[in-house]
Protein backbone atom coordinates (compact mmCIF):
# COMPACT_ATOMS: atom_id res chain seq x y z
CA UNK A 1 0.00 0.00 0.00
CA UNK A 2 1.52 3.16 -0.95
CA UNK A 3 2.52 6.03 1.77
CA UNK A 4 -0.08 8.68 -0.32
CA UNK A 5 -2.92 5.96 0.42
CA UNK A 6 -2.55 4.81 3.84
CA UNK A 7 -2.22 9.45 4.43
CA UNK A 8 -5.41 9.86 2.94
CA UNK A 9 -7.55 7.08 4.46
CA UNK A 10 -6.26 8.24 8.11
CA UNK A 11 -7.23 11.95 7.43
CA UNK A 12 -10.63 10.79 5.97
CA UNK A 13 -11.13 8.94 9.10
CA UNK A 14 -9.54 11.73 11.67
CA UNK A 15 -12.71 13.87 9.96
CA UNK A 16 -15.35 11.59 9.57
CA UNK A 17 -14.10 11.13 13.43
CA UNK A 18 -15.07 14.23 14.44
CA UNK A 19 -18.97 13.35 13.31
CA UNK A 20 -19.33 10.01 15.35
CA UNK A 21 -16.31 8.05 17.13
CA UNK A 22 -16.99 5.44 15.04
CA UNK A 23 -16.70 5.53 11.37
CA UNK A 24 -18.43 3.10 9.16
CA UNK A 25 -16.91 1.17 6.41
CA UNK A 26 -19.98 2.52 4.04
CA UNK A 27 -19.36 6.36 5.40
CA UNK A 28 -15.49 5.84 4.72
CA UNK A 29 -16.20 4.40 0.93
CA UNK A 30 -18.51 7.21 0.10
CA UNK A 31 -16.38 9.98 1.70
CA UNK A 32 -12.96 8.64 -0.53
CA UNK A 33 -15.46 7.87 -3.43
CA UNK A 34 -14.06 4.46 -3.56
CA UNK A 35 -16.06 0.72 -3.70
CA UNK A 36 -16.61 -0.49 -0.04
CA UNK A 37 -14.43 -3.69 -1.01
CA UNK A 38 -11.78 -1.24 -1.66
CA UNK A 39 -12.14 0.12 2.12
CA UNK A 40 -12.21 -2.77 3.96
CA UNK A 41 -8.85 -4.26 2.39
CA UNK A 42 -7.72 -1.11 2.97
CA UNK A 43 -9.19 -1.04 6.79
CA UNK A 44 -7.61 -4.60 7.47
CA UNK A 45 -4.05 -3.33 6.11
CA UNK A 46 -4.17 -0.39 8.32
CA UNK A 47 -5.46 -2.32 11.39
CA UNK A 48 -2.56 -5.09 10.62
CA UNK A 49 -0.01 -1.96 11.29
CA UNK A 50 -1.61 -0.64 14.28
CA UNK A 51 -3.31 2.66 12.64
CA UNK A 52 -6.77 1.55 13.47
CA UNK A 53 -8.47 0.06 15.38
CA UNK A 54 -11.44 -1.86 13.64
CA UNK A 55 -14.71 -3.78 14.81
CA UNK A 56 -16.21 -5.94 12.96
CA UNK A 57 -20.04 -4.68 11.75
CA UNK A 58 -19.32 -1.87 14.13
CA UNK A 59 -16.86 0.66 12.36
CA UNK A 60 -12.96 2.04 12.95
CA UNK A 61 -11.32 4.79 14.43
CA UNK A 62 -7.63 6.07 14.78
CA UNK A 63 -5.00 4.75 17.16
CA UNK A 64 -2.50 7.30 18.63
CA UNK A 65 0.10 6.22 16.06
CA UNK A 66 -2.76 6.35 12.97
CA UNK A 67 -4.02 10.17 14.66
CA UNK A 68 -0.36 11.24 14.74
CA UNK A 69 0.19 10.24 10.62
CA UNK A 70 -3.52 11.80 9.91
CA UNK A 71 -2.75 15.28 12.10
CA UNK A 72 0.54 15.41 10.07
CA UNK A 73 -0.94 15.29 6.93
CA UNK A 74 -4.15 18.24 7.94
CA UNK A 75 -1.23 20.30 9.43
CA UNK A 76 0.59 20.26 5.99
CA UNK A 77 -2.32 20.49 3.65
CA UNK A 78 -3.76 23.31 6.29
CA UNK A 79 -0.29 25.33 6.04
CA UNK A 80 -0.23 24.95 2.16
CA UNK A 81 -3.63 26.14 1.27
CA UNK A 82 -2.60 29.24 3.57
CA UNK A 83 0.38 30.32 1.81
CA UNK A 84 -1.04 29.76 -1.58
CA UNK A 85 -3.70 32.45 -0.23
CA UNK A 86 -1.72 35.14 1.25
CA UNK A 87 1.75 34.42 -0.49
CA UNK A 88 0.49 33.44 -4.16
CA UNK A 89 -3.29 35.42 -3.65
CA UNK A 90 -4.62 32.01 -4.59
CA UNK A 91 -8.36 32.52 -4.24
CA UNK A 92 -10.45 30.34 -1.32
CA UNK A 93 -12.41 28.01 -3.52
CA UNK A 94 -8.76 26.51 -5.43
CA UNK A 95 -6.22 26.05 -2.82
CA UNK A 96 -7.94 23.11 -1.60
CA UNK A 97 -7.19 20.82 -4.01
CA UNK A 98 -3.51 22.22 -5.09
CA UNK A 99 -2.98 21.55 -1.30
CA UNK A 100 -4.27 17.83 -1.65
CA UNK A 101 -0.98 17.58 -4.71
CA UNK A 102 1.36 19.20 -2.05
CA UNK A 103 0.57 17.62 1.41
CA UNK A 104 2.34 14.24 0.94
CA UNK A 105 5.61 15.92 -0.50
CA UNK A 106 6.03 18.71 2.09
CA UNK A 107 9.31 18.45 3.28
CA UNK A 108 9.76 19.07 7.50
CA UNK A 109 12.02 21.41 6.60
CA UNK A 110 9.52 23.68 4.27
CA UNK A 111 6.93 22.59 6.45
CA UNK A 112 8.84 25.05 8.81
CA UNK A 113 9.79 27.95 6.64
CA UNK A 114 5.90 28.40 5.45
CA UNK A 115 4.96 28.41 9.51
CA UNK A 116 7.59 30.98 10.22
CA UNK A 117 6.77 32.80 7.26
CA UNK A 118 3.17 32.77 7.92
CA UNK A 119 3.63 33.92 11.34
CA UNK A 120 2.84 30.70 12.93
CA UNK A 121 -1.10 30.77 11.91
CA UNK A 122 -3.62 28.93 13.74
CA UNK A 123 -5.84 28.32 11.05
CA UNK A 124 -6.76 28.03 7.62
CA UNK A 125 -7.92 30.89 4.90
CA UNK A 126 -11.35 28.21 5.86
CA UNK A 127 -11.02 28.81 9.46
CA UNK A 128 -10.10 24.86 10.35
CA UNK A 129 -7.44 24.95 13.04
CA UNK A 130 -4.01 23.79 11.95
CA UNK A 131 -2.66 21.42 14.21
CA UNK A 132 0.48 22.02 15.65
CA UNK A 133 4.04 21.18 15.24
CA UNK A 134 3.93 18.46 18.09
CA UNK A 135 0.74 16.82 16.15
CA UNK A 136 -2.00 18.32 18.69
CA UNK A 137 -4.84 20.54 17.91
CA UNK A 138 -7.41 22.78 19.88
CA UNK A 139 -10.96 21.25 20.81
CA UNK A 140 -13.40 24.15 20.46
CA UNK A 141 -16.89 23.48 20.51
CA UNK A 142 -18.62 24.67 16.88
CA UNK A 143 -22.03 24.02 16.09
CA UNK A 144 -23.47 23.89 12.17
CA UNK A 145 -25.60 26.82 11.69
CA UNK A 146 -28.12 24.53 10.81
CA UNK A 147 -28.31 23.33 14.13
CA UNK A 148 -28.95 27.04 14.91
CA UNK A 149 -32.83 28.62 16.33
CA UNK A 150 -34.29 31.86 15.51
CA UNK A 151 -32.17 35.20 17.53
CA UNK A 152 -29.26 33.24 17.73
CA UNK A 153 -25.85 35.17 17.20
CA UNK A 154 -22.90 33.34 16.26
CA UNK A 155 -19.32 33.91 14.78
CA UNK A 156 -18.44 31.51 11.67
CA UNK A 157 -15.26 29.41 12.94
CA UNK A 158 -15.10 27.17 9.47
CA UNK A 159 -16.46 26.35 6.43
CA UNK A 160 -16.30 23.28 4.23
CA UNK A 161 -13.65 23.42 2.04
CA UNK A 162 -13.98 20.23 -0.34
CA UNK A 163 -16.36 22.02 -2.27
CA UNK A 164 -14.95 24.70 -4.92
CA UNK A 165 -18.43 25.80 -6.12
CA UNK A 166 -19.91 25.93 -2.54
CA UNK A 167 -16.93 28.41 -1.59
CA UNK A 168 -17.45 30.73 -4.85
CA UNK A 169 -20.73 30.40 -3.17
CA UNK A 170 -20.00 32.03 0.49
CA UNK A 171 -17.84 34.41 -0.99
CA UNK A 172 -20.27 36.03 -2.99
CA UNK A 173 -22.19 36.07 0.11
CA UNK A 174 -18.99 37.64 2.29
CA UNK A 175 -19.78 34.47 4.85
CA UNK A 176 -16.20 34.12 5.67
CA UNK A 177 -14.88 33.12 8.91
CA UNK A 178 -14.59 35.52 11.75
CA UNK A 179 -17.92 36.97 10.36
CA UNK A 180 -21.09 37.63 13.04
CA UNK A 181 -24.59 36.10 12.02
CA UNK A 182 -27.95 36.35 13.56
CA UNK A 183 -30.50 33.94 12.58
CA UNK A 184 -33.47 35.98 11.77
CA UNK A 185 -36.02 33.55 10.62
CA UNK A 186 -36.27 29.93 9.70
CA UNK A 187 -39.09 28.54 7.01
CA UNK A 188 -41.49 26.21 8.97
CA UNK A 189 -41.47 23.73 5.46
CA UNK A 190 -38.27 23.92 3.38
CA UNK A 191 -36.32 25.04 6.25
CA UNK A 192 -34.74 28.00 4.74
CA UNK A 193 -32.81 30.63 6.74
CA UNK A 194 -32.99 34.23 6.60
CA UNK A 195 -29.48 35.54 8.53
CA UNK A 196 -28.10 38.55 9.21
CA UNK A 197 -24.58 39.06 8.53
CA UNK A 198 -22.69 42.09 10.13
CA UNK A 199 -19.45 42.76 7.72
CA UNK A 200 -16.30 44.93 9.07
CA UNK A 201 -17.51 47.51 7.67
CA UNK A 202 -20.11 48.27 10.16
CA UNK A 203 -23.19 47.38 7.46
CA UNK A 204 -25.17 44.24 7.87
CA UNK A 205 -27.43 42.65 5.22
CA UNK A 206 -30.13 39.48 5.08
CA UNK A 207 -29.01 36.53 2.85
CA UNK A 208 -31.37 33.57 2.48
CA UNK A 209 -29.81 30.20 2.59
CA UNK A 210 -30.62 26.56 1.87
CA UNK A 211 -30.08 23.29 4.53
CA UNK A 212 -26.95 22.53 2.29
CA UNK A 213 -25.23 26.35 2.68
CA UNK A 214 -26.24 26.09 6.15
CA UNK A 215 -24.95 22.64 7.22
CA UNK A 216 -21.54 23.35 5.58
CA UNK A 217 -20.73 26.13 8.07
CA UNK A 218 -19.80 25.68 11.67
CA UNK A 219 -20.28 28.08 14.02
CA UNK A 220 -19.81 29.34 17.49
CA UNK A 221 -23.01 31.04 19.14
CA UNK A 222 -22.47 33.69 21.07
Amino acid sequence: MSSQAVEDYLKAIYKLQLRDSLVTTSALAEYLKVKPASATGMIKKLASSNLVRHERYQGVNLTSPGEKIALEVIRHHRLVELYLAEALNVPWDKVHDEAEKWEHILSEDLEDRIDEILGYPTADPHGAQIPSRDGTIDDRPVYQLSELEVGNRAIIAEVRDEDADLLRHLGELKLYPQTEIEVVSISPFDMLMTIRSYLESGNSGDLVIGQKVASSISVTIL
